[in-house]
C-alpha cells in the first residue's frame, strides 16, 4: 500500500509565499525607518537651532565670532566703568594687598563691568572657559544675548577660523588700573578681553572707556591698530608701573645711559598701547614696556595677543613665552617691544629678573 503524504495545491503555495514576503517586508521597512530617523536626529538641518547662521558646529568655536563678541564685551563693560565714575558712585573698598604690600581697590565699576562682560561672553560661547579678575556671583547672574552680528571692519579683515572649544581660554580684565580709576586718572583705565588657544594668546581687545577708543588684533588674522614707524633702541623710552618706577630707572640708566626716559604709568593695557600708533591725545609713547614684579595674566594677555599679531613680543624678563593656562599669575616679570631686537633687550637687562620674584 502506498504511503500517505500531504499534498499542497498551487494556490496554497502561492498564499504561503506571499505571507512570508509580507513578514520580511514589514521587518525590513521598520529597520530602514529607524536608521533614517537616527540619521535625521544626529545631523541637524542647516539653519536649525544647533548651527545658527552658519556658525561653528557643536564643540567648535569660530575665532572671528569670538573676536566680535569680545570687542562688544569690552565696550559694554567700559560703559559701566564710565557710568560709575561719572556718577561718582564708586563704592571703593580694599579687597586685599599685592605682594608688594599695596592695597588693592575694588569698585562698583569693577563689579558691574565684570558682570556685563562675563555673561555676554558666556551666553555667546557657553562651552568656553572664562577667567576673570573679579569673582562671578551666581546671585548676580544675567542673561545677555548676542545677535551674532559681526562688525564690517572685522568681516573685511578676518576670515572665519574654527578651533576646538576645549582649547580656548578667555581672560577678562573688567577694569584695568583700578587704583588710577579711584584717583580719577581716567586716561590709564581700560577694559580688556583676551582669547588664548592652547595657552597662546591669539586675540586681544583693549578698550578705553573714557575716549571710546578700541584696539583689537588677531594673530594670523588682522587688526585695527599698527606699530609706529620708528623706535629708539639706543636710548629707549621705557614705560613702567607707577608703583615701582624707581626700581627700573636705576637699572635702565646703567644699561642705556642717563638719557634714558622712564615713563611711570598705570594699567598694563595703557602701557601696551604706548608701544603702538595710537592717535589719542592722552596716550603717551614708549619704546619698551618693562614690569619687574608678579603680575596677573588677565592684566597682560590682551596686550600680549595684540603685540604678537603685529609682530611684537611680550616675554618674561628671561625671554620665556608666557603661557595662558594653569595659574592666573606670571612670576617672571615681563618685557614687551615691537620692531626692536627683543633678544638684545633681554640680554641688556639681566639684573631685572632677580627682582621679579620678590
Amino acid at each position: 500500500m502506498a504511503p500517505m503524504g500531504i499534498r499542497l495545491s498551487p494556490l496554497g503555495m502561492a498564499v504561503f509565499c506571499l505571507l512570508g514576503l509580507g513578514v520580511l517586508y514589514h521587518l525590513y521597512s521598520g529597520f530602514l525607518a529607524g536608521r533614517f530617523a537616527f540619521f535625521m536626529l544626529s545631523e541637524p538641518a542647516a539653519g536649525g537651532p544647533e548651527s545658527p547662521r552658519g556658525s561653528a558646529p557643536a564643540g567648535a568655536v569660530d575665532l572671528r565670532e569670538l573676536l566680535a563678541v569680545s570687542v562688544l564685551a569690552a565696550v559694554r563693560g567700559g560703559q559701566e566703568v564710565k557710568r560709575v565714575r561719572e556718577g561718582n558712585v564708586l563704592n571703593a573698598k580694599a579687597k586685599g594687598k599685592t605682594r608688594e604690600g599695596a592695597e588693592e581697590q575694588l569698585t562698583s565699576g569693577d563689579l558691574l563691568s565684570n558682570r556685563r562682560m562675563f555673561y555676554l561672553l558666556k551666553g555667546a560661547f557657553p562651552a568656553v572657559q572664562i577667567n576673570s579678575e573679579e569673582r562671578v556671583d551666581t546671585a548676580d547672574q544675567e542673561t545677555i544675548s548676542w545677535d551674532r552680528s559681526i562688525p564690517e571692519d572685522i568681516k573685511q579683515k578676518i576670515q572665519p577660523k574654527e578651533v576646538p572649544a576645549e582649547s580656548v581660554t578667555v581672560w577678562i580684565d573688567p577694569l584695568d588700573a583700578t587704583q588710577e580709576y579711584t584717583e580719577d586718572l581716567r586716561q590709564y583705565v581700560t577694559t580688556m578681553v583676551c582669547v588664548a588657544v592652547n595657552g597662546k594668546p591669539v586675540i586681544g581687545v583693549i578698550h578705553k572707556p573714557f575716549s571710546s577708543y578700541t584696539a583689537w588684533a588677531m594673530v594670523d588674522g588682522g587688526s585695527n591698530v599698527k606699530a609706529r614707524s620708528t623706535y629708539n633702541e639706543k636710548t629707549p623710552r621705557i614705560i613702567v608701573s607707577r608703583s615701582h618706577a624707581g626700581k627700573v630707572e636705576q637699572v635702565a640708566r646703567q644699561t642705556f645711559g642717563n638719557k634714558t626716559v622712564i615713563i611711570p604709568a598705570g594699567g598694563a593695557g595703557y602701557k601696551v598701547l604706548a608701544l603702538l600708533d595710537v592717535a589719542e591725545k592722552n596716550q603717551e609713547e614708549a619704546d619698551v614696556y618693562i614690569h619687574v614684579t608678579y603680575i596677573k595674566k588677565w592684566d597682560i594677555c590682551a596686550g600680549n595677543a595684540v603685540l604678537r599679531a603685529l609682530g611684537g613680543h611680550m616675554t618674561t624678563l628671561t625671554g620665556e613665552e608666557i603661557s595662558y593656562t594653569g595659574s592666573d599669575g606670571n612670576e617672571g616679570g615681563l618685557i614687551a617691544s615691537i620692531n626692536m631686537n627683543h633678544k638684545a633687550l633681554i640680554e641688556k637687562l639681566p639684573d631685572l629678573e632677580k627682582t621679579s620674584h620678590k
